[in-house]
């Protein structure tokens, strides 16, 4: 009965695994080609993921999945409503949450942040923007810290043609990637002791 359940486990993880992979790398693809990443994609990725969690482990499925969905997108609100990020960004990680669960949602995240964060000082570099950047950071730390004076906030906003754009997606594909894959050298390494 033991090896039942483990080849069940097995069977459902390499369904979730390539599924949140699949989903990752289309829409990083997709951002990276257009900038966007659309509903038709996002939407039925979401529900797919609570679909296939509750199929596979019943309600503890479909409760890992609503709260890695829920923490996704909750973290993520704020930034979408200051539209500092795109909603189709913020629908992707909550797609990959009802895939992943909050637990590896967060490493996946944190993993996104850093990398759109290493993309946006290539960028900056790139393009001889770092006085302009570094100016419009200073705007927005200021405005942080009066909360309240909105002053250029606009300015600072996806509605700015003059803005560089990062396509969130490709971070968000990368550090997916780059989780299964440590992930998987990991149990490599454990399953050789």
């Amino acid at each position: 009965m033991k090896m039942n359940s483990e080849v069940w486990n097995l069977g459902w993880n390499v369904v979730l695994a390539s599924s949140a992979l699949g989903l990752a790398v289309w829409a990083g693809w997709l951002d990276w080609r257009s900038r966007r990443i659309p509903n038709w994609l996002t939407v039925p990725a979401l529900g797919a993921g609570l679909a296939v969690n509750a199929l596979a482990w019943r309600w503890a499925g479909t409760k890992q999945s609503l709260e890695g969905a829920g923490l996704g997108l909750a973290i993520l609100l704020p930034f979408v409503l200051l539209r500092g990020l795109g909603a189709g960004d913020w629908k992707l990680m909550g797609a990959l949450g009802a895939w992943l669960g909050p637990s590896r949602l967060t490493v996946v995240l944190f993993g996104t942040v850093f990398i759109a964060g290493v993309m946006a000082v290539v960028q900056m570099i790139r393009h001889r923007r770092v006085k302009e950047t570094l100016q419009h950071l200073g705007i927005l730390l200021g405005i942080m810290a009066t909360f309240g004076v909105w002053g250029q906030r606009h300015n600072l906003t996806l509605d700015n043609p003059a803005l560089m754009r990062l396509p969130f997606g490709v971070a968000a594909a990368a550090s997916t990637v780059l989780f299964f894959g440590t992930l998987s050298a990991l149990q490599i390494l454990h399953s050789l002791k």
